[in-house]
């Protein structure tokens, strides 16, 4: 549906200003009344309607074309517009930034998020997710002494395993938290500086991970995944109390 789209004024349970106008944006987005392309109302009628001032009204829709819900055009007026979900992973970014202990906190959100993606990809994922999954895993192997290259490696084969789901949404969160998770992929490639047995560790958990899924077996792909997080996090947590391989081997 496009052209002008009219609405009913809001009463005061719609709340005052910036909330007035979200809620208006976000009840009509949910109900399918407003859809990318429509236009609102010019704006002196919209914010005689919502009863809020036009400068509220400004900076409100201002802040929704930051998010990338609206696009205001000049000679045109404000246009929906399908969000760009890749924003997110900024937004998250620096709010966890403020954060210091956030990393174990977002781990917790990357298992759930994984372990049922990896559910999925043993079911959905096709001959290319195959094919990107084999290559993310010969990177891995090529750069194990490569802590950059490797902590790329290793999350690219993470987001493939997520996009072999073919869940959207699993998808989406997933690469809101990228940011996060590459440092987490970066500090456990610096573990390799203290374990050498992480090498390959890292190398045959991923070939495991890999073989579940051309496999087409759900359960074993999950368990292998989440014995994968359990010996990482058991690493991290030797590393954290001083031990090292060669403190183990004396």
């Amino acid at each position: 549906m496009t052209g002008d789209l009219e609405i009913t004024r809001l009463g005061e349970s719609g709340g005052k200003g910036f909330e007035k106008v979200f809620a208006f944006l976000r009840e009509r987005l949910l109900a399918g009344s407003l859809r990318p392309g429509d236009r609102l109302i010019p704006e002196r009628d919209l914010a005689a309607q919502l009863g809020v001032s036009r400068p509220i009204l400004r900076e409100a829709l201002r802040a929704l074309t930051v998010l990338g819900v609206v696009e205001i055009r000049d000679r045109v007026g404000t246009i929906v517009r399908r969000p760009d979900l890749s924003v997110l992973n900024d937004f998250f970014t620096f709010a966890f930034a403020q954060q210091s202990d956030v990393v174990d906190d977002v781990m917790q959100a990357r298992i759930a998020i994984e372990c049922q993606a990896v559910r999925l990809a043993a079911e959905r994922a096709t001959v290319s997710d195959f094919e990107r999954l084999q290559h993310a895993l010969a990177r891995i192997v090529e750069t194990i002494d490569d802590p950059d290259g490797g902590s790329a490696a290793d999350f690219e084969f993470h987001r493939a395993v997520v996009n072999a789901g073919k869940s959207e949404t699993l998808i989406v969160l997933h690469n809101s938290l990228s940011g996060i998770l590459m440092r987490s992929h970066r500090d456990r490639r610096e573990l390799l500086q203290v374990f050498d047995s992480m090498k390959n560790y890292l190398i045959e958990d991923h070939r495991r991970i890999f073989d579940a899924i051309v496999g087409r077996d759900p359960e074993h792909a999950e368990r292998v995944l989440r014995e994968h997080f359990a010996i990482g996090d058991d690493f991290r947590r030797r590393a954290a109390i001083g031990e090292s391989d060669a403190r183990s081997a004396s």
